[in-house]
């Protein structure tokens, strides 16, 4: 892929976002040496579907999605995973409410029974 296609910034047109999807697919088709049609098989959508996706012409979540997965691409939509973040501020305060050392242990003195 050309420096032009790995970059997205908040200005790209969405029909750039979308030629840049299609690219990426392209490029992993070539790259596992399978033709259009290989790949539109697998993914079970018709290969003009393929061709208008890889030139940016048409776009769907779910074709992507297919294509991903037979490409083995599917860690791609790791980058989408909400993950819970922890503030400094947060972290910090966990830190001394942690125990720092160890309580001390009351002796207890058991009382005998006697068996008078």
């Amino acid at each position: 892929m050309t420096d032009r296609t790995n970059k997205i910034g908040n200005a790209t047109s969405d029909n750039a976002i979308v030629e840049t999807l299609g690219a990426f697919i392209r490029h992993h088709r070539l790259e596992q040496n399978k033709t259009q049609s290989q790949l539109a098989e697998e993914a079970g959508i018709n290969r003009s579907t393929l061709a208008e996706f890889e030139k940016g012409k048409r776009s769907n979540i779910i074709t992507f999605i297919q294509l991903l997965r037979v490409l083995n691409l599917l860690y791609v939509m790791e980058q989408f995973k909400i993950s819970q973040q922890i503030s400094p501020i947060q972290l910090a305060e966990m830190e001394q409410s942690k125990r720092k050392r160890a309580a001390k242990t009351k002796k207890v003195i058991k009382k005998s029974k006697s068996n008078w």
